[in-house]
């Protein structure tokens, strides 16, 4: 297979994290014998940087014409402190998601046999957890209306939501779902928000398209208490922008290590891949950042294409570096540690 994959490194350890997964990728394509022409462009602070603006229309033209986008993480301290900033490394994020149509964030949580006992929760709370949520992407608070009124001492922030978005979303949670356990949980606040009352009643008249599925309806706040009590309790769970943020933070964590998580934004036509954790600039030009995240990210991206032999092989190769103790130093507990170079050239080798 030939494929088109847009880079987008972005920011912080991005650049070097991208770098592992390419390494991975380009080892995958030798072995099973694809072709992969990477179309690297600019986005988040380091595109502010160059021209003025994080999400370029040249960048949106590469995306638009590539299979998948592999990206790194956006984000900059010096925008982050500066509350009166006009324009920020995020908002090309949103108007990435928002001109590429990827309404569908893919986040799963699955924890490793080898790192059981690094989890911030017991054992016996997560040992099989395997769960995915789907958050909406590209409606709610965070693209809804928004600014200051009474000369700047009242804000307002808008959460609109339509049925089609909420069919649209909650139509490839059932479909995932019928895939792996056919446990489906819509997550919500309908006791209080109206926004909510759309998405129970949308979810629910869907039912009956779906009868092996078992569905649930949970209060967010009753969800974000279970993740941390019984997070194996779980299958697939689909919820707004905003609550999905908010979980698949709290739940990406039981794995270990935010560092190991990988995730997609889909949408009718092209995915875009990338870990879940953020820029850490902290990390930057350090070499200690955790690459595996990113390098899952690029197996999820093959399995997306259909190539599961390509994904497991990925998969396989993360597990074996995990159980050998080839991790960097935030998986290190105080022993022998490896830089993110030398994880990706392990993992490259060992596909």
């Amino acid at each position: 297979m030939k494929l088109n994959i847009a880079l987008l490194a972005g920011d912080g350890i991005g650049p070097e994290v991208i770098d592992q997964a390419v390494k991975v990728s380009d080892a995958i394509a030798k072995k099973f014998n694809h072709e992969i022409n990477w179309k690297p462009a600019l986005t988040g602070a380091a595109a502010i940087d160059a021209v003025g603006e994080p999400y370029p229309d040249e960048t949106h033209e590469i995306c638009a014409s590539s299979d998948a986008v592999l990206f790194g993480a956006i984000g900059h301290p010096r925008f982050d402190n500066d509350p009166s900033a006009k324009v920020r490394p995020e908002q090309g994020l949103l108007k990435m998601r928002k001109k590429l149509g990827l309404f569908a964030n893919v986040r799963p949580t699955f924890t490793f046999p080898s790192l059981l006992d690094k989890s911030p929760l017991k054992r016996e709370r997560i040992e099989g957890t395997d769960l995915v949520f789907l958050r909406e992407l590209t409606g709610g608070i965070y693209f809804g209306e928004k600014g200051r009124r009474d000369e700047g001492e009242t804000a307002f922030d808008n959460c609109v939501y339509t049925r089609e978005e909420v069919k649209r979303l909650a139509k490839k949670g059932f479909e995932l779902a019928m895939t792996r356990g056919k446990k489906l949980c819509c997550v919500d606040k309908a006791n209080v928000l109206e926004t909510s009352r759309l998405w129970r009643e949308t979810v629910q008249a869907m039912e009956k398209d779906y009868p092996e599925v078992e569905v649930s309806y949970e209060f967010v706040d009753a969800v974000a208490m279970r993740l941390v009590q019984w997070p194996n309790s779980y299958d697939v769970l689909i919820t707004e922008n905003l609550f999905g943020d908010i979980l698949t933070d709290e739940a990406s964590v039981i794995s270990g290590s935010m560092g190991l998580m990988p995730s997609a934004s889909l949408g009718a036509d092209i995915g875009l891949f990338e870990p879940i954790h953020g820029s850490y600039p902290q990390a930057t030009g350090l070499n200690i950042a955790n690459p595996m995240a990113t390098v899952l990210s690029a197996a999820m991206m093959f399995e997306n294409f259909g190539l599961q032999e390509e994904g497991k092989a990925i998969r396989n190769a993360v597990n074996e570096a995990l159980n050998k103790g080839i991790v960097t130093e935030d998986l290190a507990d105080g022993g022998k540690s490896y830089g993110t170079k030398e994880v990706g050239d392990w993992l490259a080798e060992n596909v």
